[in-house]
């Protein structure tokens, strides 16, 4: 069952369809260095997991971006991945992918959201402490052995 949201005139936020899966593997190639995007089976076990969702963001007619999560035990929910395509970037598209999936974990029971970001990525790491996030810890040589991460927190309100 689609569900689609419109949040602010930005985009309309909407549930992932299979057929584009491509779209969306080719998206998140675009969006990360070759040794951190995800492989084809490494995003489709990610999308498959049990719990998890995957959101598309939508702006006239093509697709802008989309985040894929999962709730996980003890009330915390994750943020897998994040991608938005470059010519969308700052328009807020992003910002609403976030709070679409924050709203569909606290949904199912989450009362925290986590997410990994690596060091050097400044520009995500600024991104999610404005959306209330706060850095753990660091997790080293998370991604792939090589490069530290930060492990970044966000309590999910309850009068939301």
């Amino acid at each position: 069952m689609a569900r689609s949201w419109s949040h602010a005139g930005v985009a309309v936020i909407r549930d992932f369809r299979r057929a584009e899966f491509l779209e969306l593997w080719r998206i998140d190639q675009a969006c990360f260095e070759p040794q951190f995007a995800y492989s084809q089976p490494e995003l489709a076990w990610y999308m498959g997991r049990p719990g998890a969702f995957t959101l598309v963001a939508e702006q006239d007619g093509a697709v802008a971006g989309f985040v894929t999560a999962a709730p996980l035990q003890r009330g915390s929910g994750h943020i897998i991945t994040i991608d938005v395509v470059e010519s969308a970037r700052r328009s807020g598209v992003g910002s609403e992918l976030l709070r679409a999936a924050e709203g569909r974990l606290q949904a199912v029971g989450c009362e925290r959201v986590q997410l990994e970001v690596a060091v050097s990525n400044a520009a995500a790491i600024r991104f999610y402490q404005r959306h209330g996030y706060g850095i753990v810890r660091t997790l080293p040589r998370y991604y792939h052995g090589e490069l530290d991460a930060l492990l970044m927190e966000k309590p999910l309100d309850s009068s939301r």
